[in-house]
């Protein structure tokens, strides 16, 4: 019987690691992540060491790639390459699932449960904090946009 995946609660997001890099010889990380209608949602990154592909399954996931929209629906996919600054809404009135593939393995659960405990301790999350973690795992968050 296999085991049951442990959930990491990031404020509304909810990641599930199916693949780490132990899974994989560090080939590739796989996890799910749900994103509720109107969820507050990472700061665009982007990441030199490791190419992230998405695909949907459920909903529709609006990811901005280098300034361009591209809407991510159950059985769509979006490749991201490293250096490309990117991120995610759910616009929709539903929930949203994704399956996010990360290639080489240089993310795992840790991240998510580090960005998870700062976005969880109650209040306005301490950005600098944020930061300081993202940076650490390898992510590097984008300028604000003017």
């Amino acid at each position: 019987m296999p085991t049951e995946k442990e959930i990491i609660r990031a404020g509304q997001i909810e990641i599930r690691f199916l693949l780490e890099s132990k899974d994989s010889n560090g080939q590739l990380a796989m996890f799910e992540f749900t994103v509720p209608a109107g969820a507050k949602v990472p700061v665009p990154h982007s990441h030199e060491r490791y190419d992230e592909t998405i695909y949907g399954l459920e909903g529709v996931l609006t990811f901005t790639v280098n300034g361009q929209p591209v809407d991510i629906a159950a059985g769509d996919t979006c490749f991201i390459p490293r250096g490309a600054v990117h991120g995610f809404n759910n616009l929709k009135p539903s929930n949203a699932k994704g399956l996010a593939v990360v290639t080489p393995a240089l993310i795992g659960p840790e991240f998510f449960r580090e960005m998870a405990a700062i976005i969880n301790a109650g209040g306005p999350p301490d950005v600098e904090k944020l930061k300081a973690v993202m940076n650490r795992h390898g992510l590097v968050p984008a300028p604000p946009q003017k």
